[in-house]
């Protein structure tokens, strides 16, 4: 039995659709059960809402080539649709094919696979067609290899001058949105919103994103990059422990500095957490695929030495469709939007997401040494509205502050003062600040997780299912909102 929430019209709907499906009624013309499935998973990996209130098809008539669309007023999407005109880039009037969806009894169908456009979002396969692209590889010539060479004799100035030189143009990027980018929640609440149109229902309940209600995750984590960084570790962690914040530390395993043991074991000890940073941070790791498997080696070595569960490359250089071979839990080296980054793009999300085993965590917010060095900006002001922003699609809020930029009393005073707000909005019940490796198991457990309906009620049911709740995403005036389930 449904609940209150469904009409007894769309119950009709959804047992008409549950027969079809069962004898593989979908037309083949349109879109294989198979496939229909994928596009469900997309929905039911972010949602975790039942399934059987999700019916698609995509239209199997796609353009030849890729470009950018629009799906609604907020989502930039880039790959093959059939229907309206591709554009090379995001500049410009971008075609909606919102306007082209339509909807058959309780089926919508698409013009463009969903599943496509968010994984070129995610693995930031858009990159290829940017103006402003710089992927890994083009990244790594001449006068990139000529940058690392001379980088251990150059003073911060020096590195800062040429780094604003080389990043001048980052406002003109127009996407991925600046200073955040959620245009994949906007894509999977937009389809879930059509989804509930079909069945004419308002509201359709689903596992929450964070456990015990948690309105959103915040996650600190701090890069060693030098020797400097790694002696004031200790005292990173006193300034971390006074606000009651436990944060994630990624060490260089190899030549950048000696790393002690004693060292490792007390941010252990300490409820710290101890991840991999690169092999040896020289921006060489990700210059060719052959490369990156001679190295991948020893840094699966190191993490296994060091208990280590979680990755993060150095500068952020990444090829996501590189990292099966790395063995670790989850990776942290995907930035939300790279526009102060060396590499620009993107991943377009706010929320944690498979890559095969692995599970990547998206770094959310900029960097301290971007916020300083490139845009001269001592106060915790761009912190403070990506957080508002990410906030508002109740996403994960990461940060990289590394020990080796914040040993000057200014920018100490900066990253306190982001500490205090951090503990405020925790302290309100506004945040569940995590460790990474917490973020990870957490979201392992919640895929698991599904809903039930016995007696016209849902309930949780799978291991952990203590820590759930249910929240039903509901329709008011056309715009979906959250409401958490009052706990008993």
């Amino acid at each position: 039995m449904l609940t209150s929430y469904i009409s007894p019209v769309a119950a009709e709907k959804l047992k008409r659709s549950a027969k079809r499906i069962a004898r593989a009624e979908v037309p083949k013309s349109r879109m294989t059960v198979t496939n229909q499935t994928e596009v469900t998973r997309l929905l039911t990996d972010h949602f975790r809402c039942p399934d059987e209130l999700l019916d698609f098809s995509v239209s199997m008539n796609q353009s030849a080539g890729t470009g950018y669309f629009r799906f609604g007023p907020d989502a930039v999407c880039y790959g093959p649709c059939s229907s309206g005109a591709l554009a090379s880039s995001v500049t410009g009037n971008l075609h909606d094919a919102l306007q082209d969806v339509s909807i058959d009894n309780s089926e919508v169908q698409l013009p463009f696979d969903p599943v496509q456009i968010v994984n070129n979002l995610r693995h930031e396969r858009y990159q290829c067609r940017h103006p402003h692209g710089r992927s890994a590889n083009k990244t790594s010539g001449l006068v990139r290899k000529l940058y690392y060479l001379a980088r251990p004799f150059l003073t911060i100035a020096m590195r800062k001058h040429l780094q604003r030189l080389y990043l001048g143009d980052w406002e003109k990027i127009p996407f991925p949105h600046w200073p955040v980018d959620s245009t994949v929640e906007s894509i999977q609440e937009q389809l879930l919103v059509l989804s509930m149109k079909s069945h004419n229902i308002r509201s359709i309940p689903f596992i929450w994103f964070w456990p015990k209600g948690a309105l959103s995750c915040t996650a600190v984590t701090h890069d060693v990059e030098t020797t400097a960084g790694w002696n004031f570790c200790s005292q990173l962690m006193d300034i971390d422990d006074s606000f009651g914040i436990k944060s994630a530390f990624q060490v260089v395993p190899e030549e950048r500095y000696t790393v002690h043991q004693s060292g490792l074991d007390s941010i252990k000890a300490r409820g710290f957490e101890l991840n991999i940073h690169d092999l040896n941070h020289d921006g060489n790791l990700m210059t060719d695929r052959e490369e990156f498997m001679r190295r991948v080696s020893g840094i699966n070595h190191h993490g296994k030495k060091f208990g280590a569960l979680g990755f993060r490359a150095a500068v952020l250089y990444r090829n996501i469709d590189w990292y099966h071979a790395l063995d670790f839990d989850y990776d942290m080296s995907i930035p939300n939007v790279a526009h102060l980054d060396p590499q620009r793009g993107g991943c377009c999300t706010v929320f944690p997401f498979f890559n095969g085993k692995m599970i990547e965590l998206p770094v959310t917010m900029a960097q301290d040494y971007s916020i300083f060095h490139i845009l001269n900006d001592y106060s915790i002001d761009l912190w403070k509205q990506q957080i508002a922003l990410i906030r508002e699609k109740h996403g994960l809020m990461q940060m990289i502050v590394h020990p080796d930029y914040i040993l000057g009393t200014a920018e100490r005073r900066v990253y306190a003062d982001l500490l205090t707000y951090l503990a405020e909005l925790r302290d309100r019940g506004e945040t569940w600040i995590a460790l990474p490796a917490e973020v990870t198991a957490w979201w392992r457990l919640r895929n698991e997780l599904r809903l039930v309906n016995e007696g016209g009620k849902w309930s949780i049911q799978g291991n952990g299912r203590e820590d759930a709740r249910i929240a039903y995403a509901t329709l008011v005036d056309e715009k979906l909102t959250y409401v958490l389930d009052p706990v008993a």
